[in-house]
């Protein structure tokens, strides 16, 4: 027995056919179309709401207050750990040295020593802020800080 094209089917149940909406009450679709009685989803492109919005209600984003603090030079400010100064070779470190060095990114614009591990070389730090105890150490280690 051979096979041929236009005798090839689907195994039945195979395929189920598109239920049609809105064709009588007869079809068990009829009228609301299965989508119910008023509200946002019985309506054409309806329950495309945006996150956050609760039906009218003030949102929670909005009744709940604004809390803290947000610096406005912290995005701008890089923080550059101590124990990292080891990499460059000692002397005077400016803001331009750290950036040659890439221990400060293209969009910063301007950084702040943080302690960090031990600093062993002595550094004249200039234009490049410092926190009291990185300082200290700096100090330590035989090198100045100059603001």
């Amino acid at each position: 027995m051979t096979m041929h094209l236009n005798e090839l089917s689907p195994a039945p149940g195979a395929r189920k056919e598109r239920t049609r909406v809105g064709r009588g009450i007869g079809s068990g679709l009829g009228k609301t179309c299965g989508r119910g009685h008023k509200g946002s989803f019985a309506r054409k492109g309806g329950g495309k709401i945006k996150a956050g919005f609760e039906g009218g209600q003030t949102p929670m984003q909005r009744r709940l207050p604004k809390v803290g603090f947000r610096s406005k030079i912290a995005k701008d400010t890089a923080e550059v750990l101590s124990y990292q100064l080891e990499r460059l070779e000692a002397g005077e470190i400016d803001f331009a040295a750290l950036r040659a060095a890439k221990l400060v990114p293209s969009t910063a614009k301007r950084a702040k020593i943080v302690m960090k591990g031990d600093l062993t070389k002595a550094f004249t730090l200039k234009g490049v802020a410092a926190t009291a105890s990185a300082k200290a150490a700096i100090e330590a280690a035989g090198g100045s800080v100059q603001e």
